[in-house]
């Protein structure tokens, strides 16, 4: 069916659904079994329930559905990616099908990196006044029908909820059985998804009015009430944040203030001035709603799109609060689910591009410091996959050592950890400086490195894990070659015991062999990272079972 499968190359697609009738219609089906998602939602700290502002992400690029439809990847050049996964906290795809359904891909890398996805369900123009009449002023049963199937859509393809954008006036019937159809999807998303969202955007007001109030008032306040949170519309002023704050009451991190990257009407700032407008959202105490960030790559062309994309994240990170990592194994190959050629330990297999975000791994904090410190994708060289990731900074003068934070992590420590490190230095001076992996742990009385007999940790709780020149016995297979590497890689295994401690961050240290008046520039690729636990690697893995294959297609 050419819904499922592309009618050019016969290769599995992702798909959206048009109008009531497709909604109503919509039944699993075996050629769905490509669009499942099966990346469960990666747990982090804070949870999304925490009372901090939080950060959505609202991708909306040249209609949707563009290469990101093929699910098994494509060999575009240059294509659109987002990995700044612990900066924010929800994701939406938008675009302007009735129902949009995220391309699976988007839901496995955000899920991998702890964020979940919503799509889309939006009504507009007369179609959508027409739409909205047969569903919600029909009465209880209409919009029940409706939002009983796209709960059941979110669950059948593991993603967490909808955004709901009605842009069309709505009859008195039909407005005034908005507030319950709202109700009542956001208590079938809650049961049928775990943690699941309904999120409305500031369109419609309580009489059916289509009139954009950029911020919260009496006019939308009974579509707040009736789900998990509002996406306010773009073209607010400082007095619309006072306002909203003010009668949003405990709920107020639940308000997602929209700003739109490419600032289209009157705004505060978009672009790379988008950080005025987050000063003055998260002044109030308010969530923000990033709207079409893809700005960097539709506007800035996607030449240098991996260098334009880190400096704009870069300049909103003040005001973005950072998510940890709280469940080991912790590891990563810095997996863009993007390259020009795709490697495997070290060694370039296949040249030309690709492109596929469900390969995408765990991603970094991507740290910065003005003209010290970043750290960057590089498709150049890799360990594993499309990318490895560029660290390039200073060690400043008279200082030995310089930390570069890499994750931050909130977990108690277990007992032993083993750690593993492939990196390979670049640049004019490879041989004047060393790498390693640094772990700190939260400031608490008990946290022991070693046995008890042993001395507290340094008081900052920095722990430098004991280099293994060889693997343990019985590991030699998930830890090898620990003093080897390949291809000019450079492979390193560590370890470290704990006792009574809370890990915090996971940094790269970078030392020079002798202090030095002068600063040292350094530049080192990493190519992969990993955190385990000793108990758990001793462990036997579980063993597959009842393994079936399905919708095969031999080339």
């Amino acid at each position: 069916p050419a819904r499922h499968f592309d009618t050019r190359t016969t290769e599995p697609i992702s798909f959206f659904l048009s109008g009531l009738e497709e909604l109503l219609a919509w039944k699993p089906d075996s050629n769905d079994d490509f669009n499942v998602s099966a990346v469960p939602l990666a747990k982090r700290q804070p949870p999304l329930h925490s009372k901090r502002p939080r950060t959505l992400v609202c991708h909306d690029m040249r209609g949707g559905y563009l290469e990101d439809r093929f699910i098994q990847g494509s060999a575009t050049r240059n294509p659109y990616v987002f990995y700044h996964w612990r900066y924010i906290d929800i994701f939406v795809y938008f675009s302007h099908h009735t129902v949009t359904i995220p391309p699976v891909c988007w839901t496995n890398a955000a899920h991998r990196n702890g964020v979940p996805v919503l799509g889309t369900f939006i009504t507009e123009w007369t179609d959508g006044e027409r739409l909205c009449e047969a569903f919600l002023a029909g009465g209880e049963e209409a919009y029940r029908a409706v939002s009983e199937q796209l709960a059941r859509i979110a669950q059948h393809y593991h993603f967490d909820g909808w955004l709901v954008n009605i842009e069309n006036t709505l009859s008195a019937a039909a407005v005034r059985n908005l507030p319950p159809f709202l109700r009542h999807l956001t208590a079938q998303v809650h049961r049928a998804v775990p943690g699941g969202l309904v999120i409305w955007y500031d369109s419609v007001l309580q009489n059916g009015a289509l009139k954009w109030q950029n911020e919260l008032n009496e006019e939308n306040r009974v579509f707040f009430d009736a789900c998990d949170g509002l996406f306010t519309n773009y073209n607010w002023k400082e007095e619309h944040l006072a306002r909203t704050r003010g009668l949003a009451g405990p709920r107020h991190v639940d308000v997602y203030v929209g700003v739109d990257v490419f600032a289209r009407g009157d705004v505060v700032g978009g672009g790379f001035d988008t950080d005025k407008s987050l000063r003055l959202i998260r002044q109030h105490g308010l969530s923000a709603a990033i709207f079409a960030p893809g700005w960097v790559y539709e506007h800035l062309g996607e030449e240098n799109f991996l260098h334009n994309e880190n400096k704009f994240w870069g300049l909103l990170a003040e005001y973005l609060p950072t998510h940890s990592i709280c469940t080991l194994p912790l590891a990563t190959s810095f997996n863009l689910g993007m390259g020009t050629s795709r490697f495997l330990a070290g060694k370039e297999e296949e040249a030309g591009p690709w492109y596929d975000l469900s390969a995408q791994e765990i991603q970094p904090l991507y740290p910065e410091r003005e003209g010290r410190l970043s750290t960057s994708c590089c498709l150049q060289d890799a360990w594993c996959g499309g990318s490895s990731l560029r660290v390039q900074g200073t060690i400043p003068p008279g200082e030995e050592r310089v930390a570069i934070r890499l994750f931050s992590l909130q977990m108690p420590a277990p007992p032993k950890l083993f750690l593993t490190l492939l990196y390979k230095p670049e640049g004019p001076r490879p041989d004047e400086f060393t790498v390693a992996l640094e772990l700190t742990t939260w400031d608490s009385g008990t946290c022991h490195e070693g046995d008890v007999t042993s001395l507290p940790a340094e008081p900052n709780g920095r722990h430098h894990p004991r280099f293994l020149p060889a693997p343990p016995p019985g590991l030699a297979k998930l830890l090898a070659a620990c003093d080897r590497g390949s291809h000019g890689w450079t492979s390193r295994c560590y370890e470290l015991d704990l006792q009574d401690c809370s890990l915090r961050d996971l940094s790269l240290l970078v030392s020079r062999h002798q202090p030095s008046p002068q600063a040292m520039p350094f530049t080192c690729l990493l190519g992969e990272v990993r955190v385990l636990d000793a108990a758990s690697v001793a462990a036997s893995p579980p063993q597959v079972q009842s393994l079936a294959a399905s919708q095969l297609w031999w080339q």
